[in-house]
């Protein structure tokens, strides 16, 4: 019985949609007529006519290779330190945490850009040493710095996951490195960043997929402004579906991206692979 409710719901809400955006990505769609077969021509407008998709991908990419890699290294320092048994540590992590649960939320979208704005609080701090004001949301190199920061400031997932992999680590092993004389650096690049690097691989294989998906912050935010600058290719494609009803050709984007992901997560396990096979 309860598998069936589960089924039913998979069927439903899952692969249906799945299959449908499919069929819909070979089509001239726009919601309120009934698509019209145009074949692989919302494609090849993509590689050939559409500017913008590759300035969204460029922008996603940027977007990217700069949260994921300061995300998952953030969230190993505060891990590390926070990896210790000192009176109130459990609210000290729960407090380094909470940022996450909010990750994706509006709210948190809002008063990221109210702080940022050129009268912001943050710009009322530069102000008291005399530096600004900078306009975070108004020039191109600003903008995308500001959303990057908000994914950024969202570690806690990643820190707990690797809080979870130090507590497995055998302190026999750092007893060991201090008869040896090994100090705490010695011993974090030979006994804890090896350890962790099955941990380190799957964050960042889950923070990219997560940056190639991210939504709100830009849209929220920046609108994709200024000039595009930060035009997420989620938003894009959400324009694209929901603005400017070429629903199929929304659909042509979100496979696109399905695949992307799927190529540079591939290309993650091949890396993984190599160097497994280079340390057996």
């Amino acid at each position: 019985m309860y598998v069936c409710i589960w089924i039913f719901g998979f069927l439903v809400f899952q692969l249906y949609p799945f299959i449908s955006s499919l069929l819909y990505s070979f089509t001239n769609y726009d919601i309120f007529h009934a698509p019209e077969f145009v074949g692989l021509d919302n494609y090849v407008k993509l590689f050939t006519k559409d500017r913008e998709f590759w300035n969204s991908m460029a922008v996603t990419l940027k977007y990217t290779f700069i949260t994921v890699p300061g995300k998952v290294v953030l969230a190993l320092i505060i891990a590390v330190i926070l990896n210790r048994n000192l009176k109130g540590i459990n609210f000290i992590r729960t407090v380094y945490y909470i940022p996450s649960l909010l990750s994706g939320s509006v709210a948190v979208a809002i008063l990221w850009k109210v702080l940022f704005m050129n009268d912001g609080f943050i710009n009322s701090l530069l102000g008291l040493v005399h530096i600004g004001p900078v306009k975070w949301l108004g020039t191109p190199d600003m903008a995308v710095i500001t959303i990057c920061m908000l994914e950024i400031w969202q570690f806690g997932s990643s820190m707990l996951i690797f809080l979870s992999s130090l507590k497995q680590i055998p302190q026999s092993l750092y007893e060991a490195a201090r008869v040896d004389g090994s100090n705490k650096w010695q011993q974090f690049w030979k006994i804890t960043l090896p350890l962790l690097t099955p941990t380190i691989f799957f964050n960042l294989v889950m923070q990219t997929i997560s940056g190639f998906l991210a939504f709100t912050q830009c849209y929220i935010i920046t609108e994709g402004k200024p000039l595009n600058s930060t035009l997420l290719y989620t938003v894009y494609m959400y324009q694209q579906s929901f603005e400017f009803y070429n629903t199929g050709y929304g659909a042509a984007l979100a496979w696109v991206m399905l695949a992307v992901i799927g190529l540079i997560t591939l290309a993650l396990f091949a890396t993984k692979k190599c160097h497994d096979h280079t340390y057996r």
